[in-house]
């Protein structure tokens, strides 16, 4: 398993605008398992709209939020919840 912060967060004319945030600290074994985790428990839809190596970005059709999927190592995966306000999943 490896860990994933997943941050998501409303848009301003197509762009991330973080006047609102929810942040994630997610086990799984891909981008696509960190958000199918996300969906299951606050709702379905999401649609991949890129991805790199580290990395990947997700849209909700119809909607103006976007979540950004973030591979962490295991050390800072211990960390962040103490620097932001982070649910695990």
């Amino acid at each position: 398993m490896q860990n994933f912060i997943v941050e998501i967060t409303d848009t301003f004319g197509g762009e991330a605008n973080y006047s609102w945030v929810r942040r994630y600290l997610v086990k799984s074994t891909s981008f696509r398992g960190a958000m199918s985790k996300v969906a299951k428990r606050y709702g379905a839809g999401w649609r991949n709209k890129y991805s790199s190596g580290d990395s990947a970005e997700y849209r909700m059709p119809g909607a103006c939020i976007v979540a950004f999927v973030n591979w962490v190592e295991a050390d800072y995966a211990l960390e962040y919840p103490k620097l932001y306000n982070v649910e695990a999943i």
